[in-house]
């Protein structure tokens, strides 16, 4: 462990790097007249975009939200959640965890994934660009946690980088399709995520200070470039020269988790990377990222991330 290490990093860039979904799912959809829709996909997150015309997003039990066109929401813990063109418009559909459009009694409705209707709305209407994270291997526990159920990013804050002239493009089934949509729905959110955690008046959270904190700042930059070393508490102790007790308090109060919940999130957030280059196997896989062994990465992967090593390489969803 003699090599260099880096004397500073991008929080930011640090905190959304593990942004990197497979298997994203888009709707738009053309609404008009009296409409609400009620969302129980269950996904970890989820992005929601007026292309045209207003909407009001609801997060369950909390106050109604306008979004004008342009806006951005992001919604984040799987809570339900209606959108719609009156926040006193009852929902008229639901949309499942398996992707089932039903009426709120529970019978089935034609609902399509990556729906892209041709149909413009009316006079009033509204056409709502809907993109959802449907497993959570590609959305860092580190990130979930500091996010609220609800964040609108303002269309003069940050744009959308996907336009709808592009979004039809994207839907056309074509060799590569599922990459092309996965890497735009990351590019969205990521776009979205640092126009919120960088607008005025936003306030810094503990993890962004913990960079510039001589010690735990050391450590966070111990841990990323040397992921594979076998760490320990004790080791990184005395590393940043504190105790144990000293170190595993101050990295749990500024990065809001323990130094080794840390280490095996970057280490599954890796692995999730790497399990997709062609010819990977878990065993070296595993070896590079620092678990002991293909069924250790297994066994964690499947704890965390809600799916196993080979659910995440064809991108099925729990």
């Amino acid at each position: 462990m003699d090599a260099q290490i880096p004397t500073g990093t991008d929080p930011l860039a640090d905190l959304l790097n593990g942004v990197r979904t497979t298997g994203a799912v888009f709707n738009r959809s053309s609404l008009s007249g009296s409409w609400a829709v009620r969302f129980e996909d269950g996904s970890p997150l989820a992005l929601a975009v007026p292309l045209r015309g207003p909407a009001w997003v609801t997060p369950q039990g909390r106050r109604p939200v306008r979004l004008d066109p342009g806006d951005v929401a992001v919604l984040s813990g799987r809570a339900p959640y209606v959108i719609a063109g009156d926040p006193a418009t009852e929902p008229e559909r639901v949309i499942r965890s398996d992707g089932r459009c039903t009426i709120p009694g529970g019978q089935e409705q034609s609902a399509a994934r990556h729906t892209s209707l041709q149909d413009e709305p009316g006079p009033g209407g509204t056409v709502l660009l809907n993109g959802f994270y449907t497993v959570e291997a590609g959305t860092p526990g580190r990130l979930l946690a500091v996010l609220p159920p609800l964040a609108v990013v303002p269309a003069g804050q940050g744009s959308c980088p996907v336009n709808p002239a592009a979004f039809e493009e994207f839907t056309c089934p074509a060799p590569g399709q599922q990459v092309l949509l996965d890497r735009t729905l990351d590019l969205m959110l990521i776009t979205a995520l640092r126009a919120w955690f960088t607008r005025p008046g936003a306030e810094v959270p503990a993890w962004y200070r913990a960079h510039s904190d001589p010690v735990v700042g050391h450590a966070l930059r111990l841990l990323d470039a040397y992921l594979a070393h076998p760490w320990t508490v004790e080791i990184l102790a005395a590393k940043t020269g504190v105790s144990r007790a000293a170190l595993a308090r101050n990295f749990t109060a500024l990065v809001g988790q323990p130094p080794m919940t840390y280490l095996r999130e970057q280490r599954l957030a890796l692995a999730a990377n790497l399990l997709r280059e062609p010819g990977a196997t878990l065993g070296a896989v595993a070896s590079r990222v620092g678990f002991s062994s293909a069924f250790a990465l297994s066994a964690a992967f499947k704890k965390v991330c809600g799916v196993s090593p080979s659910e995440h390489r064809t991108g099925r969803a729990r």
